[in-house]
Formats: structure tokens, sequence, C-alpha cells
């Protein structure tokens, strides 16, 4: 299971906590990402188009916040999803925090089947491509 620890700079920390405490504005910050439905703003179906090596393949299913601190920003979130083809599952859990000028995101990734089966080092690149941008999209926003 791949662990990415990513560090970045945020420009106005209330305007980050904002997003990354309302689901609906943070998974559009995920490349690739939408929300499909919304329960509220701690639980969406979301939808993801990713690009694995060669293929490009279609992650949906529910994202939740776990848990929320205003106080210290921090929000723990948990994603589940399953390829539209039902060959692949990306099973993730994220902790996002936000203190002063600078942020982090812990995320833990279980990702198996067909997309699995690419190996760590292509899983890890493609995770890592997205974290880095999603940072780089909550920290300019």
């Amino acid at each position: 299971m791949p662990t990415l620890n990513e560090t970045f700079s945020v420009s106005n920390p209330d305007h980050a906590w904002g997003i990354i405490s309302d689901l609906n504005k943070l998974v559009p910050c995920v490349p690739g990402a939408k929300v499909k439905s919304a329960d509220g703003p701690e639980s969406v179906k979301a939808e993801i188009d990713v690009k694995m090596g060669a293929m490009g393949m279609k992650f949906v299913g529910p994202v939740t916040i776990e848990s929320s601190n205003p106080g210290s920003k921090t929000v723990k979130i948990k994603a589940k999803t399953t390829e539209a083809g039902g060959q692949s599952a990306a099973n993730g859990d994220v902790t996002i925090s936000i203190s002063g000028g600078t942020g982090t995101v812990n995320a833990v990734a279980n990702v198996s089947g067909k997309a699995g089966s690419m190996g760590e080092g292509t899983v890890v690149g493609v995770l890592t491509g997205l974290v880095k941008q999603f940072t780089a999209n909550v920290g300019n926003a």
C-alpha cells in the first residue's frame, strides 16, 4: 500500500480550510475528478479519470469526511472507488491539515485488480502526480 506525504504552501489558510472541509469544493481540486452527486459537504459520490500507463481508467465511488477538526484545520477523508469496468479498485485514507501558511497531505492508498497489477512504481507515480497537482490547486485557490 503506497503512502504519500506532501507539504504545500497555502496563501490563505481560512480559504484553504473552506475547501478541504467541503468535498464539493475539494474533489474538483483533484485532477480528473468531479462530484457526481452529494449528500452534503461531508459525503459525495465522486468520479475520477486516471491515466495508468497506456490505459485510461474511470473510478467511481463514495468519498466521505470521517472526521473534521476546525480548530486544528484537519480533515480525515475515506475514498472507496471501483473502476467503471469493474476490474480494479482504489481505496484511500487521506489526512489533510492546514497550519499557518503550510498544508500537509498524508495518504495511504490501496489499489487492486488490473490497476494494481501495473506495479507499485506506476501506481505511486500516478498518485504522486495527482497529489502534487491537488496541493497546487488548493494552495493557489
